[in-house]
């Protein structure tokens, strides 16, 4: 039966992973968010508070797009990040740490809200909590450039915000992964859980 499932977590949680995990072990097909593409990446980090509405409002497109198309493939999809994100986690977090400001916030508003009304929401929302240390290490060990100087507030904020939504979000099933303590990669024990706990929704 065809499915839709959706990875969130925050920067450096394992939703790549995962996703590949997924993919690997039961034949899906991955959606990846389109990080490497954006344009307006490296400034944003250089300077949140020039290229916050461009950055985000690249990828809010970019992810409507991606979110849209799933309707026209056949298969079971699994995205890499989900739209909900990046308005409700990434622009909100810019938005109260004045980064955005109140105009450029509303319109992004405006237009996610819109864009939401016309998605499908997945069959399950896989939700990957993880300790804002453990983020720190995973980002320094992939060593993406642009992420190195992200500062541990910003981190922690992001976290907080992720607990907020999680726990209002109402638009499919959830499972609540905790992948800073918990390893499914290497850890079989972790693994049969992990598989045992997913399985219940596929």
């Amino acid at each position: 039966m065809k499915k839709f499932l959706a990875i969130a977590g925050n920067i450096g949680a394992g939703k790549t992973s995962l996703t590949q995990f997924l993919c690997a072990r039961y034949g899906y097909s991955p959606v990846y968010e389109p990080f490497a593409t954006n344009p307006y990446l490296d400034d944003f980090y250089a300077d949140m508070k020039s290229w916050a509405f461009h950055s985000q409002l690249y990828f809010l497109t970019h992810k409507f797009r991606l979110h849209h198309d799933l309707s026209n493939n056949d298969g079971t999809m699994v995205m890499d990040r989900t739209i909900y994100e990046d308005a409700e986690i990434f622009a909100t977090n810019l938005y109260r740490g004045r980064y955005m400001k109140k105009r450029d916030y509303e319109t992004y508003m405006e237009l996610y809200t819109a864009m939401q009304a016309a998605l499908q929401p997945p069959d399950l929302l896989i939700y990957l909590r993880c300790d804002t240390r453990a983020i720190k290490k995973r980002i320094a060990y992939r060593g993406r450039a642009s992420e190195q100087n992200i500062p541990t507030r910003y981190l922690k904020r992001l976290n907080d915000l992720y607990e907020d939504w999680i726990h209002r979000y109402d638009q499919s099933e959830v499972l609540i992964w905790e992948s800073g303590k918990l390893d499914y990669l290497t850890n079989l024990v972790d693994q049969v859980e992990f598989r045992r706990a997913v399985e219940k929704y596929l």
